[in-house]
């Protein structure tokens, strides 16, 4: 084999090892028996820098060890410090169960983003897209082999479950006025469709929250900020997990 040759080769191989399927997100949450989504967030626009020397190498695989049954790694960089390469950085460092591309997904562009730095999931928020727009996402994000994780917030939204995305997720923070409301996950459950694989995010800082929120019907409690202000996020999480 000449040079061209060799280069081409093992461009193969890093094309094959980009699309290989990635573990199920939604079959994790379900066989989860605390269903928690770390989060990799070093940043937020209402508090400004959390962990500005969080590390992607270290921080993702820490919650892997620690008991996560899934990651979220936001990957917005003007607004939350991140970037795509924190979820291939995660991945080269040992991160094998699944992992949401959590980012504001207007364009079939960032699908194809998420799924060449490895992602297994992908965050669509009702807010930022017209019920057809996110259909579209939707069935893009299908045909290329990711899940999707359907955000929504208010009960105007909750018509987006007709969709049927792969995992439905209630947001307790107002999207305008980053103000968090647990009790938005609980006023909001029984709305959605009862096969749904529900996911709590955002403002849950108490194991007992989880509990509760898990007997309201959620198989899945995305938490980020409570974790990442802690000097060892991974242990951090350990503890909550005892604490269920």
């Amino acid at each position: 084999m000449d040079i061209l040759q060799e280069i081409v080769a093992h461009k193969r191989e890093e094309l094959e090892q980009m699309c290989t399927p990635k573990p199920s997100m939604r079959q994790a949450l379900l066989n989860s028996d605390t269903g928690i989504i770390a989060e990799f967030k070093r940043r937020s626009p209402s508090k400004g820098w959390i962990k500005e020397e969080g590390r992607a190498d270290v921080i993702p695989l820490s919650y892997q060890q620690n008991g996560a049954a899934a990651l979220s790694i936001l990957t917005d960089k003007h607004y939350f410090g991140g970037h795509d390469d924190f979820i291939r950085t995660a991945r080269r460092s040992g991160v094998t169960i699944p992992v949401l591309y959590k980012n504001f997904v207007i364009s079939e562009l960032q699908l194809y983003e998420a799924l060449l730095c490895g992602a297994s999931a992908v965050l669509l928020i009702a807010a930022c897209l017209s019920k057809q727009e996110c259909a579209r996402l939707l069935e893009k994000a299908h045909v290329l082999g990711l899940e999707v994780l359907l955000e929504m917030h208010s009960k105007e939204e909750l018509e987006y479950a007709d969709l049927d995305p792969d995992m439905c997720g209630i947001n307790n923070r107002n999207l305008g006025t980053f103000i968090t409301d647990v009790e938005n996950s609980f006023r909001l459950a029984a709305q959605l469709p009862a096969d749904a694989v529900k996911v709590s995010e955002s403002g849950i800082s108490h194991p007992e929250t989880v509990s509760l929120l898990r007997k309201a019907g959620f198989r899945g409690f995305l938490i980020g900020e409570n974790f990442m202000k802690t000097d060892h996020p991974g242990e951090a999480l350990q503890e909550f997990i005892k604490a269920i």
